[in-house]
């Protein structure tokens, strides 16, 4: 029967672990937040068949054009203005030919107000 030898000069090699370097962190895209949302009301009853318009000075809003408001009950009209990082100066309109009087409406961005306009 022949034994097998086992060599007893080969030497071990033993490898270190190698060294982890952290990976370069991913950078995180920017968030960019958007102004709260200004919201505008009107309590009034115009009557069947007119509708509220808004014009100013705002995001979306023009004093040569308005924008239809929501009427959301027989005497509650609301829009909401997104974006403004300045005050929000706005008149009420009826079907966007007769303007309310008085002066000028003003809302801080983001804030709510609630009017009552006359014609």
């Amino acid at each position: 029967m022949k034994k097998s030898a086992k060599s007893s000069s080969a030497a071990k090699v033993s490898k270190a672990p190698a060294k982890k370097t952290a990976a370069p962190a991913k950078k995180k895209p920017a968030v960019v937040s958007e102004p709260p949302a200004t919201f505008i009301s009107a309590r009034i009853d115009i009557g069947f068949g007119n509708h509220l318009y808004l014009r100013g000075e705002g995001p979306g809003l023009s004093w040569d054009r308005g924008i239809a408001m929501d009427c959301v009950g027989a005497d509650l009209w609301t829009a909401t203005v997104r974006n403004a990082s300045i005050p929000v100066v706005f008149k009420v309109l009826v079907n966007d030919l007769s303007w309310s009087s008085g002066m000028d409406y003003v809302v801080a961005p983001g804030q709510s107000i609630t009017v009552t306009p006359t014609f």
